[in-house]
């Protein structure tokens, strides 16, 4: 038996640095520029294989084994089996409202744009899948045998039922749709399991949901006092100007400043609770980070951008990574012995739908 304990602290190392990264990272940026667009495949390739072989776990490097022609051909199959039948019906919808069928178009138009939230979520899981699935860790890997259809319809009325009461049933709706994809999960013989709760999470929300409320309810309270008072801030000389543009400020800030940093706590504890209710066999995962983690690292993130008019944008995946690696730990122990190769099909399109749609994951 070759048992190995997780002491805190030690599981996942990461040992890239930037500078290694930039080497990829502007050949990638001039091919992706000289090819059109085309090369951004292969880009993400050559990224994940260096961000992955940097990563290690338990004392062992991770192996990304993607092709960028796999993602190249996921693409292409989404475009013309989704993208092209969606600007036909696009072409039909405005067809029929020149011809005084607007209720039709309406209704053609709605199953549409339900049936491209539908895909989303199926991208979502499918993109988990082939992640997982190629993704090798002492020659084992993950996967699912799942093909996430399912997972899209629950993606589709989780979200209307989070929705449907004033938004406040979203934190419902982000951890259950969570434990649905790592569920349906696997690497090597075990399954994952997650079990988050999402109660603990509406405080946060809250705090954030109420925001704009507040910032409503003090306009409007401002509005009724200098209506009370007999005129607006014009009328009540340079004094009440003054009020009325510090006033105005301060709502400018509150939006802009408070929400971010309510939107970051309440992420900050959603992604703490999710992982922390993530399970692998003997294993327990759990992330660190705080919301003064994630406000630091964000505003770090901004200001690259912005000081390198741009180009540092490229760097994003590089600290994104860094940051999930060096906040990630895992608990228990693990039988290496016991560990055998994953009998879950693999994915051979990549992930098309998620580069279709433009949404991605951590």
């Amino acid at each position: 038996m070759n048992d190995e304990q997780l002491q805190p602290h030690s599981a996942f190392r990461f040992h890239g640095s930037w500078q290694e990264f930039a080497r990829i990272a502007f050949p990638n940026l001039l091919l992706t520029i000289v090819t059109l667009g085309i090369y951004r495949f292969w880009a993400t390739t050559r990224e994940r294989e260096y961000l992955w072989g940097k990563t290690e776990f338990i004392d062992e490097r991770l192996e990304w084994t993607g092709r960028g022609m796999e993602l190249f051909i996921g693409f292409i199959m989404v475009f013309v089996l989704i993208g092209l039948p969606f600007i036909v019906i696009q072409l039909v919808s405005q067809g029929l409202i020149f011809q005084g069928v607007p209720v039709l178009a309406g209704l053609l138009t709605f199953a549409m744009f339900l049936s491209l939230f539908y895909l989303t979520g199926v991208a979502y899981f499918r993109a988990l899948r082939y992640r997982l699935s190629r993704t090798y860790w002492r020659g084992i890997r993950g996967g699912s045998d799942d093909p996430g259809f399912q997972y899209g319809l629950s993606y589709n009325w989780k979200w209307i039922v989070g929705w449907l009461p004033i938004f406040l049933m979203v934190p419902w709706a982000m951890i259950s749709l969570w434990n649905d994809r790592w569920n349906a999960m696997s690497f090597g013989p075990h399954r994952f399991s997650a079990t988050a709760q999402w109660t603990p999470l509406m405080k946060r929300y809250l705090l954030f949901y109420l925001v704009p409320f507040l910032i409503f309810v003090g306009a409007v309270i401002f509005g009724i006092s200098m209506a009370a008072s007999g005129g607006a801030p014009a009328a009540m000389g340079g004094a009440g100007m003054a009020i009325g543009g510090i006033l105005a400020i301060v709502a400018v800030l509150i939006f802009y400043i408070m929400l971010p940093l309510a939107a970051l706590a309440f992420y900050s504890k959603y992604f703490r609770l999710a992982v922390g209710g993530l399970r692998l066999h003997t294993l327990e995962f759990a992330f660190r980070a705080r919301s003064v983690d994630w406000v630091l690292f964000f505003l770090a993130n901004m200001a690259i951008i912005i000081c390198t008019l741009g180009i540092g944008y490229i760097f994003m995946p590089y600290r994104n990574w860094k940051f999930f690696v060096e906040h990630m730990e895992a608990y228990g122990e693990i039988n290496i012995d016991e560990l055998t190769q994953s009998q879950t099909v693999v994915e051979k399109h990549g992930e098309g739908l998620l580069d279709a749609f433009d949404v991605g994951a951590i």
